[in-house]
Protein backbone atom coordinates (compact mmCIF):
# COMPACT_ATOMS: atom_id res chain seq x y z
CA UNK A 1 0.00 0.00 0.00
CA UNK A 2 2.96 2.50 0.90
CA UNK A 3 4.52 2.20 -2.55
CA UNK A 4 1.14 2.71 -3.94
CA UNK A 5 0.83 5.40 -2.24
CA UNK A 6 3.97 6.86 -3.05
CA UNK A 7 3.72 6.00 -7.05
CA UNK A 8 0.12 8.29 -6.97
CA UNK A 9 1.66 10.96 -5.12
CA UNK A 10 4.74 11.02 -7.48
CA UNK A 11 1.93 10.86 -10.31
CA UNK A 12 -0.24 13.59 -8.92
CA UNK A 13 3.13 15.93 -8.15
CA UNK A 14 4.22 15.34 -12.16
CA UNK A 15 0.62 16.28 -13.19
CA UNK A 16 0.87 19.23 -11.27
CA UNK A 17 4.39 20.53 -11.89
CA UNK A 18 3.33 20.75 -15.79
CA UNK A 19 -0.04 21.67 -15.52
CA UNK A 20 -0.58 25.23 -17.60
CA UNK A 21 -2.17 26.98 -14.36
CA UNK A 22 0.86 26.44 -12.44
CA UNK A 23 3.36 27.09 -14.76
CA UNK A 24 1.45 30.67 -14.96
CA UNK A 25 1.93 30.82 -11.44
CA UNK A 26 5.28 29.41 -11.21
CA UNK A 27 6.14 32.65 -13.75
CA UNK A 28 4.46 35.06 -11.68
CA UNK A 29 6.36 34.21 -8.69
CA UNK A 30 9.83 33.91 -10.49
CA UNK A 31 8.56 37.83 -11.62
CA UNK A 32 8.32 38.30 -8.23
CA UNK A 33 11.06 37.11 -6.27
CA UNK A 34 13.40 38.89 -9.04
CA UNK A 35 11.35 42.48 -8.30
CA UNK A 36 11.68 41.94 -4.49
CA UNK A 37 15.64 40.94 -4.86
CA UNK A 38 16.95 43.40 -7.04
CA UNK A 39 19.35 44.08 -5.12
CA UNK A 40 20.87 41.35 -2.84
CA UNK A 41 24.30 41.62 -3.00
CA UNK A 42 24.19 44.63 -0.35
CA UNK A 43 26.95 45.88 -1.78
CA UNK A 44 29.51 42.69 -1.86
CA UNK A 45 30.86 42.25 -4.94
CA UNK A 46 29.80 38.59 -5.10
CA UNK A 47 30.75 35.76 -7.80
CA UNK A 48 28.28 35.69 -11.15
CA UNK A 49 25.19 33.76 -10.63
CA UNK A 50 22.53 32.02 -13.14
CA UNK A 51 19.34 32.68 -12.60
CA UNK A 52 17.66 30.80 -10.00
CA UNK A 53 13.76 29.60 -9.09
CA UNK A 54 12.26 29.99 -5.62
CA UNK A 55 12.67 27.77 -3.09
CA UNK A 56 14.93 24.94 -5.09
CA UNK A 57 17.40 27.96 -6.60
CA UNK A 58 19.34 26.35 -9.00
CA UNK A 59 19.25 22.65 -7.71
CA UNK A 60 17.28 22.11 -10.77
CA UNK A 61 20.38 22.73 -13.14
CA UNK A 62 22.72 20.10 -11.47
CA UNK A 63 21.56 17.51 -14.14
CA UNK A 64 22.24 13.53 -13.73
CA UNK A 65 25.49 14.26 -13.98
CA UNK A 66 26.69 17.46 -11.62
CA UNK A 67 30.51 17.79 -12.86
CA UNK A 68 29.48 18.29 -16.82
CA UNK A 69 26.47 20.52 -16.02
CA UNK A 70 28.61 22.69 -13.77
CA UNK A 71 31.11 22.90 -16.09
CA UNK A 72 29.00 23.94 -18.92
CA UNK A 73 27.62 26.60 -16.44
CA UNK A 74 31.04 27.94 -15.63
CA UNK A 75 31.74 28.48 -19.16
CA UNK A 76 28.85 30.73 -19.72
CA UNK A 77 28.62 32.48 -15.77
CA UNK A 78 32.88 32.17 -15.16
CA UNK A 79 35.03 29.26 -13.42
CA UNK A 80 34.23 31.32 -10.43
CA UNK A 81 30.19 31.23 -9.55
CA UNK A 82 27.86 31.55 -7.04
CA UNK A 83 24.67 29.06 -6.88
CA UNK A 84 21.70 28.61 -4.64
CA UNK A 85 21.51 24.79 -4.06
CA UNK A 86 18.04 24.98 -2.22
CA UNK A 87 18.63 27.89 0.66
CA UNK A 88 22.30 26.96 0.88
CA UNK A 89 24.76 29.39 -1.46
CA UNK A 90 27.31 27.46 -2.65
CA UNK A 91 30.32 28.07 -4.86
CA UNK A 92 31.82 26.62 -8.02
CA UNK A 93 35.25 26.68 -8.79
CA UNK A 94 36.61 25.26 -12.17
CA UNK A 95 39.92 27.04 -12.22
CA UNK A 96 43.22 25.85 -10.70
CA UNK A 97 43.84 29.73 -9.56
CA UNK A 98 40.80 29.95 -7.71
CA UNK A 99 41.49 25.93 -6.22
CA UNK A 100 44.71 27.01 -5.41
CA UNK A 101 43.13 29.55 -3.03
CA UNK A 102 40.74 27.72 -1.32
CA UNK A 103 42.79 24.60 -0.64
CA UNK A 104 46.10 25.94 0.14
CA UNK A 105 46.20 30.12 0.68
CA UNK A 106 42.94 30.00 2.38
CA UNK A 107 43.01 26.48 3.42
CA UNK A 108 41.76 27.32 7.25
CA UNK A 109 38.80 28.66 6.26
CA UNK A 110 37.66 26.13 3.59
CA UNK A 111 38.38 22.88 5.14
CA UNK A 112 35.37 22.62 6.96
CA UNK A 113 32.64 19.52 6.03
CA UNK A 114 28.82 20.52 6.17
CA UNK A 115 26.32 18.44 7.67
CA UNK A 116 24.55 16.01 5.11
CA UNK A 117 22.10 13.50 6.21
CA UNK A 118 23.59 10.54 4.70
CA UNK A 119 27.12 11.26 5.70
CA UNK A 120 25.77 11.94 9.49
CA UNK A 121 23.90 9.05 9.98
CA UNK A 122 26.46 6.51 8.98
CA UNK A 123 29.51 8.29 10.42
CA UNK A 124 27.88 10.08 12.87
CA UNK A 125 30.65 12.97 12.33
CA UNK A 126 33.00 10.75 13.87
CA UNK A 127 35.73 9.69 10.54
CA UNK A 128 38.10 11.08 9.07
CA UNK A 129 36.18 11.91 5.08
CA UNK A 130 33.35 13.86 6.36
CA UNK A 131 33.80 15.06 10.02
CA UNK A 132 33.64 18.57 10.57
CA UNK A 133 36.96 20.77 11.41
CA UNK A 134 38.17 20.65 14.53
CA UNK A 135 40.49 19.20 16.95
CA UNK A 136 38.35 15.53 17.42
CA UNK A 137 39.03 15.58 13.29
CA UNK A 138 42.92 16.74 13.43
CA UNK A 139 43.65 13.68 15.94
CA UNK A 140 41.80 11.29 13.82
CA UNK A 141 43.69 12.17 10.59
CA UNK A 142 46.70 12.19 12.43
CA UNK A 143 46.27 8.59 13.92
CA UNK A 144 45.09 7.56 10.13
CA UNK A 145 48.06 8.82 8.02
CA UNK A 146 50.49 7.48 11.23
CA UNK A 147 48.98 4.37 12.20
CA UNK A 148 46.94 3.04 8.80
CA UNK A 149 47.85 4.58 5.82
CA UNK A 150 51.54 5.41 6.00
CA UNK A 151 53.80 4.18 3.03
CA UNK A 152 55.26 1.56 5.77
CA UNK A 153 52.05 0.29 6.68
CA UNK A 154 50.79 -0.08 3.18
CA UNK A 155 53.84 -2.03 2.37
CA UNK A 156 52.83 -4.50 5.24
CA UNK A 157 49.88 -5.58 3.12
CA UNK A 158 51.81 -6.39 0.52
CA UNK A 159 51.21 -10.07 0.90
CA UNK A 160 47.33 -10.01 0.72
CA UNK A 161 47.69 -8.00 -2.05
CA UNK A 162 49.53 -10.21 -4.22
CA UNK A 163 47.43 -13.01 -2.80
CA UNK A 164 43.97 -11.61 -3.58
CA UNK A 165 45.53 -11.04 -7.38
CA UNK A 166 46.46 -14.47 -7.79
CA UNK A 167 42.77 -15.67 -6.78
CA UNK A 168 41.33 -13.44 -8.57
CA UNK A 169 43.82 -14.55 -11.97
CA UNK A 170 42.87 -17.98 -11.12
CA UNK A 171 39.18 -17.27 -11.19
CA UNK A 172 39.16 -15.93 -14.72
CA UNK A 173 41.58 -18.44 -15.85
CA UNK A 174 38.74 -20.87 -14.93
CA UNK A 175 36.07 -19.31 -16.59
CA UNK A 176 38.14 -19.80 -20.11
CA UNK A 177 37.62 -17.04 -22.90
CA UNK A 178 33.82 -16.36 -21.85
CA UNK A 179 32.62 -13.07 -21.73
CA UNK A 180 33.19 -11.70 -18.20
CA UNK A 181 32.13 -8.86 -16.04
CA UNK A 182 35.78 -7.48 -15.01
CA UNK A 183 33.87 -4.90 -13.14
CA UNK A 184 32.67 -7.70 -10.53
CA UNK A 185 36.18 -9.17 -10.44
CA UNK A 186 38.11 -5.64 -9.18
CA UNK A 187 35.52 -5.25 -6.73
CA UNK A 188 35.54 -8.58 -5.13
CA UNK A 189 39.52 -7.94 -4.76
CA UNK A 190 39.26 -4.66 -3.92
CA UNK A 191 36.52 -5.51 -1.04
CA UNK A 192 38.30 -8.56 0.35
CA UNK A 193 41.73 -6.68 0.83
CA UNK A 194 40.10 -4.01 2.54
CA UNK A 195 38.26 -6.78 4.56
CA UNK A 196 41.73 -8.33 5.83
CA UNK A 197 43.42 -4.98 6.18
CA UNK A 198 40.55 -3.79 7.98
CA UNK A 199 39.68 -6.91 10.31
CA UNK A 200 42.45 -9.89 9.52
CA UNK A 201 39.85 -12.43 7.49
CA UNK A 202 38.04 -12.25 4.82
CA UNK A 203 34.03 -12.16 5.39
CA UNK A 204 31.81 -14.44 3.17
CA UNK A 205 28.46 -13.89 1.82
CA UNK A 206 26.60 -16.02 3.58
CA UNK A 207 28.56 -15.45 7.07
CA UNK A 208 26.39 -14.53 10.03
CA UNK A 209 22.56 -12.93 9.97
CA UNK A 210 24.04 -9.49 8.01
CA UNK A 211 25.56 -9.79 4.62
CA UNK A 212 28.63 -7.25 5.26
CA UNK A 213 29.46 -6.73 1.70
CA UNK A 214 26.01 -6.01 0.29
CA UNK A 215 26.07 -3.56 3.57
CA UNK A 216 28.70 -1.89 2.37
CA UNK A 217 27.62 -1.71 -1.34
CA UNK A 218 24.18 -0.79 -0.08
CA UNK A 219 25.96 2.35 2.22
CA UNK A 220 28.18 3.52 -0.46
CA UNK A 221 24.88 3.93 -2.66
CA UNK A 222 23.09 6.26 -0.06
CA UNK A 223 26.86 7.76 0.71
CA UNK A 224 26.54 9.12 -2.95
CA UNK A 225 23.15 10.15 -3.05
CA UNK A 226 21.51 13.32 -2.89
CA UNK A 227 19.25 13.77 -0.12
CA UNK A 228 16.77 17.35 -1.40
CA UNK A 229 16.18 17.49 2.75
CA UNK A 230 19.62 18.92 3.33
CA UNK A 231 18.92 21.78 0.84
CA UNK A 232 15.35 22.22 0.88
CA UNK A 233 14.67 20.74 4.30
CA UNK A 234 10.69 21.81 3.78
CA UNK A 235 10.98 18.89 0.77
CA UNK A 236 12.35 16.60 3.21
CA UNK A 237 9.29 14.61 2.86
CA UNK A 238 10.34 13.66 -0.68
CA UNK A 239 13.22 11.79 0.74
CA UNK A 240 10.53 9.94 2.75
CA UNK A 241 8.16 8.99 0.09
CA UNK A 242 11.31 7.55 -2.49
CA UNK A 243 12.35 5.57 0.51
CA UNK A 244 16.01 7.20 1.03
CA UNK A 245 15.32 7.73 4.93
CA UNK A 246 14.19 4.02 5.29
CA UNK A 247 16.71 2.65 3.22
CA UNK A 248 19.30 4.57 4.55
CA UNK A 249 18.28 4.40 8.79
CA UNK A 250 18.30 -0.03 7.55
CA UNK A 251 21.75 -0.41 6.42
CA UNK A 252 22.99 2.15 9.07
CA UNK A 253 21.99 0.08 11.86
CA UNK A 254 23.02 -3.15 9.82
CA UNK A 255 26.65 -1.67 9.37
CA UNK A 256 26.77 -0.57 13.44
CA UNK A 257 26.05 -4.03 14.80
CA UNK A 258 27.99 -5.44 12.03
CA UNK A 259 31.38 -3.80 13.07
CA UNK A 260 30.32 -3.54 16.54
CA UNK A 261 30.49 -7.42 16.88
CA UNK A 262 33.83 -7.42 14.97
CA UNK A 263 35.20 -4.79 17.35
CA UNK A 264 33.87 -7.21 20.01
CA UNK A 265 35.56 -10.29 19.01
CA UNK A 266 39.03 -8.40 18.41
CA UNK A 267 38.42 -6.80 21.85
CA UNK A 268 38.16 -10.47 23.18
CA UNK A 269 41.36 -11.70 20.90
CA UNK A 270 43.32 -8.83 22.33
CA UNK A 271 42.62 -9.75 25.90
CA UNK A 272 43.39 -13.39 25.83
CA UNK A 273 46.22 -12.83 23.39
CA UNK A 274 47.98 -10.11 24.99
CA UNK A 275 51.50 -11.28 23.58
CA UNK A 276 50.32 -11.56 19.96
CA UNK A 277 51.03 -8.41 17.74
CA UNK A 278 48.24 -7.87 14.58
CA UNK A 279 48.28 -5.02 12.32
CA UNK A 280 44.98 -5.05 10.81
CA UNK A 281 43.09 -1.74 11.29
CA UNK A 282 40.73 -2.96 14.30
CA UNK A 283 43.44 -3.99 16.24
CA UNK A 284 45.35 -1.49 15.98
CA UNK A 285 42.63 1.02 16.59
CA UNK A 286 41.65 -0.67 19.64
CA UNK A 287 45.20 -0.35 21.12
CA UNK A 288 45.02 3.59 20.40
CA UNK A 289 41.30 3.12 22.52
CA UNK A 290 43.04 1.50 25.20
CA UNK A 291 45.61 3.63 26.18
CA UNK A 292 43.78 6.36 26.69
CA UNK A 293 45.77 8.83 24.83
CA UNK A 294 43.39 10.40 22.39
CA UNK A 295 39.71 10.55 21.57
CA UNK A 296 39.55 7.28 20.53
CA UNK A 297 35.97 5.76 21.31
CA UNK A 298 34.48 2.24 19.87
CA UNK A 299 32.41 4.63 17.73
CA UNK A 300 35.41 6.37 16.69
CA UNK A 301 36.82 3.06 15.34
CA UNK A 302 33.77 1.72 13.76
CA UNK A 303 33.35 5.28 11.81
CA UNK A 304 36.83 4.92 10.74
CA UNK A 305 36.61 1.68 9.43
CA UNK A 306 33.76 2.20 7.35
CA UNK A 307 35.59 5.38 6.42
CA UNK A 308 38.14 2.44 4.73
CA UNK A 309 35.46 1.15 2.71
CA UNK A 310 33.66 4.25 1.57
CA UNK A 311 37.08 5.36 -0.09
CA UNK A 312 39.27 2.04 -0.78
CA UNK A 313 36.56 0.53 -2.69
CA UNK A 314 34.78 2.37 -4.81
CA UNK A 315 37.11 4.59 -5.34
CA UNK A 316 39.63 2.09 -6.59
CA UNK A 317 37.78 -0.29 -8.38
CA UNK A 318 36.07 2.78 -10.50
CA UNK A 319 39.85 3.85 -11.38
CA UNK A 320 40.87 -0.29 -12.30
CA UNK A 321 37.38 -0.12 -14.55
CA UNK A 322 38.28 3.25 -16.56
CA UNK A 323 41.99 2.77 -16.90
CA UNK A 324 41.35 -0.85 -18.68
CA UNK A 325 38.60 0.26 -20.74
CA UNK A 326 40.58 3.48 -22.41
CA UNK A 327 43.38 0.84 -22.99
CA UNK A 328 40.91 -1.21 -25.19
CA UNK A 329 39.77 2.21 -26.88
CA UNK A 330 43.89 3.18 -27.34
CA UNK A 331 45.42 0.22 -28.41
CA UNK A 332 48.76 1.90 -29.06
CA UNK A 333 48.56 2.76 -25.36
CA UNK A 334 47.93 -0.72 -24.83
CA UNK A 335 50.69 -2.11 -26.49
CA UNK A 336 53.06 0.07 -25.05
CA UNK A 337 52.24 -0.68 -21.85
CA UNK A 338 52.46 -4.80 -22.36
CA UNK A 339 55.89 -4.01 -23.92
CA UNK A 340 56.72 -2.61 -20.38
CA UNK A 341 55.99 -5.27 -18.79
CA UNK A 342 57.60 -7.76 -20.82
CA UNK A 343 60.69 -5.97 -20.25
CA UNK A 344 59.91 -5.58 -16.44
CA UNK A 345 58.22 -8.50 -15.40
CA UNK A 346 60.10 -10.25 -17.54
CA UNK A 347 60.73 -14.47 -17.29
CA UNK A 348 59.12 -17.62 -17.78
CA UNK A 349 55.80 -17.91 -16.60
CA UNK A 350 56.89 -14.54 -13.96
CA UNK A 351 53.77 -13.15 -12.00
CA UNK A 352 53.78 -9.60 -11.42
CA UNK A 353 55.49 -8.80 -7.92
CA UNK A 354 55.53 -5.06 -6.53
CA UNK A 355 58.88 -4.82 -6.92
CA UNK A 356 57.81 -4.18 -10.30
CA UNK A 357 55.73 -1.52 -9.60
CA UNK A 358 58.14 1.09 -9.29
CA UNK A 359 60.26 0.17 -12.21
CA UNK A 360 56.90 0.62 -14.50
CA UNK A 361 56.86 4.31 -14.72
CA UNK A 362 54.39 4.07 -18.51
CA UNK A 363 51.70 1.93 -15.74
CA UNK A 364 52.32 4.86 -13.64
CA UNK A 365 51.56 7.65 -16.76
CA UNK A 366 48.85 5.25 -17.82
CA UNK A 367 47.40 5.73 -14.24
CA UNK A 368 47.79 9.52 -14.04
CA UNK A 369 46.03 10.17 -17.25
CA UNK A 370 42.89 7.86 -16.73
CA UNK A 371 42.90 10.06 -13.26
CA UNK A 372 42.21 13.11 -14.86
CA UNK A 373 40.09 12.14 -17.65
CA UNK A 374 38.27 10.15 -15.02
CA UNK A 375 38.94 11.21 -11.72
CA UNK A 376 36.55 9.24 -9.08
CA UNK A 377 35.42 12.13 -7.28
CA UNK A 378 35.02 14.84 -10.16
CA UNK A 379 33.52 17.51 -7.79
CA UNK A 380 35.58 16.19 -4.50
CA UNK A 381 34.38 16.21 -1.67
CA UNK A 382 31.95 19.09 -0.69
CA UNK A 383 33.73 21.68 1.78
CA UNK A 384 32.06 24.71 4.01
CA UNK A 385 33.79 28.32 4.65
CA UNK A 386 33.88 29.02 8.53
CA UNK A 387 34.14 32.92 8.08
CA UNK A 388 33.70 35.61 5.39
CA UNK A 389 36.37 35.97 2.79
CA UNK A 390 37.38 36.44 -0.73
CA UNK A 391 38.08 33.89 -3.98
CA UNK A 392 39.25 35.84 -6.48
CA UNK A 393 38.26 39.10 -5.71
CA UNK A 394 34.69 37.97 -5.10
CA UNK A 395 33.41 38.28 -1.42
CA UNK A 396 32.30 35.01 0.27
CA UNK A 397 30.05 34.51 3.20
CA UNK A 398 30.98 32.59 6.16
CA UNK A 399 28.89 29.11 5.55
CA UNK A 400 28.65 29.15 1.82
CA UNK A 401 29.51 25.58 0.69
CA UNK A 402 32.62 25.19 -1.91
CA UNK A 403 32.18 22.73 -4.98
CA UNK A 404 35.79 22.03 -6.59
CA UNK A 405 35.09 20.50 -10.21
CA UNK A 406 38.75 19.04 -10.63
CA UNK A 407 37.30 17.44 -13.41
CA UNK A 408 36.31 20.71 -15.70
CA UNK A 409 39.77 21.76 -14.27
CA UNK A 410 41.95 18.75 -15.38
CA UNK A 411 39.95 18.54 -18.95
CA UNK A 412 40.32 22.38 -19.66
CA UNK A 413 41.78 23.57 -23.29
CA UNK A 414 43.75 25.98 -21.54
CA UNK A 415 46.33 24.00 -19.07
CA UNK A 416 46.68 20.73 -20.92
CA UNK A 417 47.12 20.15 -24.51
CA UNK A 418 43.95 18.21 -26.63
CA UNK A 419 42.81 17.31 -23.18
CA UNK A 420 40.28 15.24 -24.50
CA UNK A 421 42.70 12.67 -25.75
CA UNK A 422 44.12 9.63 -23.62
CA UNK A 423 47.65 10.22 -23.77
CA UNK A 424 49.95 9.26 -20.88
CA UNK A 425 53.03 10.16 -22.51
CA UNK A 426 52.40 13.93 -21.20
CA UNK A 427 52.85 12.79 -17.81
CA UNK A 428 56.18 11.29 -19.04
CA UNK A 429 58.86 14.10 -18.68
CA UNK A 430 55.97 16.75 -16.75
CA UNK A 431 58.32 17.65 -13.09
CA UNK A 432 55.27 19.45 -12.41
CA UNK A 433 52.70 16.98 -12.05
CA UNK A 434 54.93 14.18 -10.58
CA UNK A 435 53.02 13.05 -7.67
CA UNK A 436 49.19 13.60 -6.41
CA UNK A 437 50.16 16.01 -3.80
CA UNK A 438 48.23 18.86 -4.75
CA UNK A 439 50.77 21.00 -5.26
CA UNK A 440 49.95 21.59 -9.03
CA UNK A 441 46.39 22.32 -8.81
CA UNK A 442 45.91 22.18 -12.14
CA UNK A 443 46.15 18.09 -11.52
CA UNK A 444 43.85 17.49 -7.90
CA UNK A 445 42.32 14.11 -8.42
CA UNK A 446 42.89 13.25 -4.92
CA UNK A 447 42.42 16.79 -3.30
CA UNK A 448 44.55 18.92 -1.77
CA UNK A 449 45.05 20.82 1.80
CA UNK A 450 44.11 20.03 4.73
CA UNK A 451 41.35 17.51 3.00
CA UNK A 452 43.16 16.02 0.43
CA UNK A 453 43.06 12.46 0.63
CA UNK A 454 45.13 10.85 2.66
CA UNK A 455 45.11 6.87 1.68
CA UNK A 456 46.05 7.55 -1.82
CA UNK A 457 49.51 5.09 -1.23
CA UNK A 458 46.75 2.42 -0.24
CA UNK A 459 44.66 2.81 -3.29
CA UNK A 460 47.69 3.15 -5.95
CA UNK A 461 48.87 -0.25 -4.81
CA UNK A 462 45.75 -1.66 -5.29
CA UNK A 463 45.02 -0.30 -8.53
CA UNK A 464 48.51 -0.65 -9.80
CA UNK A 465 49.14 -4.25 -8.79
CA UNK A 466 45.68 -5.00 -10.28
CA UNK A 467 46.13 -3.43 -13.77
CA UNK A 468 50.07 -4.98 -14.63
CA UNK A 469 48.48 -8.37 -13.32
CA UNK A 470 45.35 -8.31 -15.59
CA UNK A 471 47.59 -6.79 -18.54
CA UNK A 472 50.48 -9.47 -18.18
CA UNK A 473 48.32 -12.26 -17.43
CA UNK A 474 45.69 -11.84 -20.18
CA UNK A 475 44.71 -10.28 -23.46
CA UNK A 476 42.05 -7.80 -22.93
CA UNK A 477 39.33 -7.48 -25.54
CA UNK A 478 35.83 -6.64 -26.52
CA UNK A 479 33.06 -9.41 -27.55
CA UNK A 480 32.49 -9.88 -30.84
CA UNK A 481 29.75 -7.84 -31.51
CA UNK A 482 31.03 -4.37 -29.94
CA UNK A 483 33.86 -2.59 -31.93
CA UNK A 484 35.95 -0.31 -30.42
CA UNK A 485 34.99 3.15 -31.76
CA UNK A 486 31.59 2.38 -30.45
CA UNK A 487 31.84 1.61 -27.16
CA UNK A 488 29.68 3.64 -24.70
CA UNK A 489 30.81 5.81 -22.33
CA UNK A 490 27.98 7.10 -20.90
CA UNK A 491 28.75 7.61 -17.35
CA UNK A 492 26.15 7.62 -14.53
CA UNK A 493 27.02 9.46 -11.17
CA UNK A 494 27.04 8.04 -6.90
CA UNK A 495 29.96 8.14 -4.93
CA UNK A 496 31.98 8.25 -7.45
CA UNK A 497 31.60 8.64 -11.18
CA UNK A 498 31.87 5.21 -13.38
CA UNK A 499 30.66 3.79 -16.58
CA UNK A 500 27.01 3.08 -16.76
CA UNK A 501 27.17 -0.17 -18.53
CA UNK A 502 29.33 -3.38 -16.97
CA UNK A 503 32.96 -3.56 -18.61
CA UNK A 504 31.94 -6.90 -20.20
CA UNK A 505 35.41 -8.35 -22.25
CA UNK A 506 37.16 -11.22 -22.86
CA UNK A 507 40.25 -12.42 -20.69
CA UNK A 508 42.78 -14.48 -22.67
CA UNK A 509 45.38 -16.00 -21.09
CA UNK A 510 48.37 -13.96 -22.55
CA UNK A 511 50.33 -15.39 -25.95
CA UNK A 512 53.73 -14.07 -24.02
CA UNK A 513 52.28 -16.49 -20.95
CA UNK A 514 51.50 -19.19 -22.85
CA UNK A 515 54.98 -19.45 -25.13
CA UNK A 516 56.83 -18.55 -21.84
CA UNK A 517 55.40 -21.72 -20.15
CA UNK A 518 56.22 -23.37 -23.23
CA UNK A 519 58.91 -22.58 -24.34
CA UNK A 520 61.38 -25.51 -23.01
CA UNK A 521 60.66 -29.13 -23.92
CA UNK A 522 59.64 -31.23 -21.25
Amino acid sequence: METLSSLYLINFLQELIFHPLFLSFMLFVILLYKSLSSNPSNGKNLPPSPPKLPVIGNLHQLGLLPHRSLQSLSRRYGKVMLLCLGNRPTLVVSSADAAEEIMKTNDLIFYNRPSLRNATRLFDGKDVAFAPCGEYWRQMRSICVMKLLSNKKVQSFRKIREEEVAVMVDKLNSLGCSVVNLAEFIVSFTYDVICRASFGRKYRDNEGDINFKNCIEEGMKLLGTFFLGDFVPCLSLIDRVKGLEGRLEKVAQELDAFVHKVIKEHQFHLSTNKSIVSDNFVDILLRVHMDNKHDMSLDSIKAVILDMFAAGTDTTYTLVEWVVIELIRNPRVMKELQKELRKIVGGKGRKVCEDDLEKLTYLKAVIKEALRIHPPGPLLVIRESLQDSKVNGFDIDAGTLVIINAWAIQTDPIYWEEPEQFRPERFLNSSNLADFKGQDFRYIPFGAGRRGCPGISFALANAELVIATLLNEFELTLPGDVQIEKIDMTEITGLTVRRRDPLMVIATPSAYVLEQMYADPI
